[in-house]
């Protein structure tokens, strides 16, 4: 995992890093915090950014309650297509399991950005589903005519819709960048059975969300699910559609053939790329018309899928 920068003076409000007392860090990743509490997880997203695997020193006003706020939505939304790990988002309730345990940790750190899971054993493939062609897959598309193996039709162009949804594997990288992966080679990762059940919930899933999201002028370009096995059954892990894993692009305003107007953390790495940087640590910091506008389209999408404002 590649470590949190430090940052002297973050905005107000913002949470770069997390400590909860008397408790191991399970994992400190790239945003979230994970501590181990013996039967569950316990799951805290920062506010802190990561574009091309390397976390950025400046963190992002509310991004880690719109992650796990808009997670819990969506775990919510799909349990009958599409069990998850997920067991509480509310406050008081993780509060209580945390004092069973003999843990106390103040209310402004957890609130609105913490999620109890379950303890799982992780998958080591990411499964991509792409219904537009853009980001890594628009580029093996340019070189290949096909993306993880899967031959394409021609004369697309960046941002086209594809003629359905396509399912596209990508292997877990301990550091630096997840590989694509064709459909043959995921099956020497994870077991037939298991892979089969992982293609089919993540096309359900995804065809759920965009089925969702076009009537509020949202197109659902490609999603990041991860899985893992609980008590013998095939679970969503870590987030699930939200803009750290998802492309989200304004559909009033789609026109392939270039970049789109999206909701999502590829407006920063965009910027990152106008300033010439070489994608290698230490990344640099954001201004703060960047940091102002990144936040607003974190709150917006969430706003626009759920009905209601960021709690």
């Amino acid at each position: 995992m590649t470590a949190a920068p430090s940052q002297a003076h973050p905005a107000p409000g913002v949470v770069l890093s997390t400590d909860l007392p008397g408790v191991e860090t399970y994992v400190r990743g790239k945003v979230r915090d994970v501590y181990d509490l013996d039967y569950h997880l316990l799951i805290v997203a920062t506010d802190r950014i990561s574009a091309f695997d390397v976390v950025l020193p400046t963190g992002i006003p509310d991004k880690g309650r719109v992650l796990t706020q808009l997670s819990t939505f969506w775990f919510e939304a799909i349990h009958n297509l599409c069990p998850s790990h997920w067991v509480a988002s509310d406050l008081d309730q993780i509060q209580d399991v945390l004092t069973a345990l003999g843990i106390r940790a103040p209310d402004a750190l957890l609130a609105g950005r913490s999620m109890l899971v379950a303890r799982t054993r992780a998958l080591p493939v990411e499964c991509v589903v792409r219904g537009y062609l853009d980001g890594s897959a628009w580029k093996e598309y340019l070189a290949t005519q096909s993306v993880c193996g899967i031959p394409l039709p021609q004369g697309l162009k960046q941002g086209s819709r594809l003629p359905e949804p396509i399912f596209t594997p990508a292997a877990k990288a301990k550091t630096g960048h997840d590989e694509n992966i064709t459909h043959a080679q995921m099956s020497r990762l994870v077991e037939p059975g298991i892979m089969k059940q992982m293609i089919e919930k993540s096309l359900a899933v995804y065809r759920f969300a965009a089925e969702y999201a076009e009537p509020r002028g949202i197109l659902v370009a490609d999603a990041k699910f991860e899985f893992g096995i609980f008590q013998e059954g095939l679970v969503m892990i870590d987030e699930c559609l939200t803009p750290d894993s998802s492309r989200f692009w304004d559909a009033g305003r789609w026109k392939p053939g270039g970049p789109q107007v999206g909701f999502d953390k590829q407006f920063v790495r965009d910027y990152l790329d106008r300033t010439g940087w070489n994608h290698e640590p230490p990344g640099p910091a954001l201004p703060a018309e960047v940091v102002e506008q990144t936040s607003a389209r974190y709150r917006e999408i969430f706003t626009r899928l759920t009905d209601y404002d960021l709690e």
